[in-house]
């Protein structure tokens, strides 16, 4: 059976928490090798951690034996591969994986990044700090990368357009669409004279920002989570934004909605390649923008729930009942 287009018989919860746990212990112990090799100058063995790290996650995510969840893992690669080519119907794994993918646009910007590095060699050396060498603040690839998840969904609307002919999938094309002049426009930084940047591009990038951050907010809150009664709040009819709520108290619904709104905000720092150096402040909202896309998965799933149990409810009132059958078989 599946739910929501999913296929149940892959991992389980505690599974996925499994795994979660394995990598959180593998990640900083390579880390912590790299550091002490490095510290003890050996820069050659240092350099190799890095690159071993990667390798064994790829290894492991394309083994092809039936060993580390072989279902699972070919089921995540398939769905990637519908991601990034939409050539079939959009089923809801297949947007609602794309949709996180957008939230980690910044992981694979420093994926990329990363990947540069061990290329050029610049693993372990000052090259690593250098931001005008190959692999630094100038490269194209770096705004590329940030926009391809969201190039990735926009192709997914429009695919969705031309198999419902929904207009409101248009309109979420268009919200991905502002994230592309939000990218560009900041790595224009590093390509332009600064008094031009100043004074022409930075103001377009705060304001498509602003545009971004209002435009996704919205979204979220009226379609994502339908929650839409959040409007007539304020107008002491709260009715509708109680009637189908799963999550319990009201107050949780108020909290996601004003938490949702500041950390939209926040995510579009993130997305600008020209604030990348401010390490410390990339890192805490990068950690924010995972308490706000659990928090979206939430409301997401809730909203495709009550979906689907609407129209199991219209299905059901369309059977007709034991009694009016008898009734008409006796006339």
């Amino acid at each position: 059976m599946k739910i929501f287009d999913l296929d149940q018989n892959h991992l389980t919860h505690r599974e996925i928490w499994k795994s979660a746990t394995w990598m959180t212990i593998i990640v900083p112990t390579s880390m912590t090798a790299y550091l002490y090799l490095y510290s003890h100058g050996e820069v050659s063995l240092a350099a190799s951690q890095p690159v071993l790290l990667y390798a064994i996650v790829a290894m492991v995510l394309l083994f092809p034996f039936d060993i580390f969840y072989l279902s699972s893992r070919y089921y995540l690669l398939r769905t990637l591969w519908r991601i990034f080519l939409p050539l079939q119907p959009i089923s809801f794994s297949d947007f609602f994986l794309a949709d996180i993918l957008t939230s980690m646009a910044k992981v694979f910007s420093d994926l990329e990044r990363s990947v540069c590095r061990m290329v050029h060699r610049q693993v372990a050396t000052i090259a690593w700090f250098e931001a005008d060498s190959v692999c630094g603040s100038h490269s194209i690839a770096i705004p590329l990368v940030l926009v391809f998840p969201y190039m990735c969904r926009f192709l997914q609307c429009l695919r969705q357009y031309k198999d419902t002919k929904e207009k409101t999938t248009l309109l979420n094309a268009l919200k991905y669409s502002t994230a592309v002049p939000v990218i560009f426009l900041s790595a224009l930084k590093y390509h332009v004279l600064p008094d031009r940047w100043t004074n022409n591009f930075r103001p377009l990038w705060l304001l498509s920002s602003v545009v971004n951050s209002l435009y996704s907010f919205y979204w979220d809150v009226t379609r994502d989570w339908d929650l839409s009664g959040f409007t007539r709040i304020f107008k002491f009819s709260k009715q509708h934004i109680c009637s189908n709520l799963l999550y319990g108290r009201q107050w949780v619904y108020f909290w996601v909605i004003g938490s949702n709104l500041v950390l939209r905000c926040t995510w579009t720092y993130k997305l600008s390649a020209h604030l990348r150096h401010n390490y410390l402040t990339v890192f805490t909202i990068t950690a924010l923008e995972i308490l706000r896309r659990f928090q979206w998965i939430f409301f997401r799933v809730e909203n495709e729930w009550n979906k689907i149990k609407s129209g199991m409810q219209v299905s059901m009132s369309d059977i007709p009942k034991e009694e009016d059958k008898l009734l008409g078989s006796s006339n």
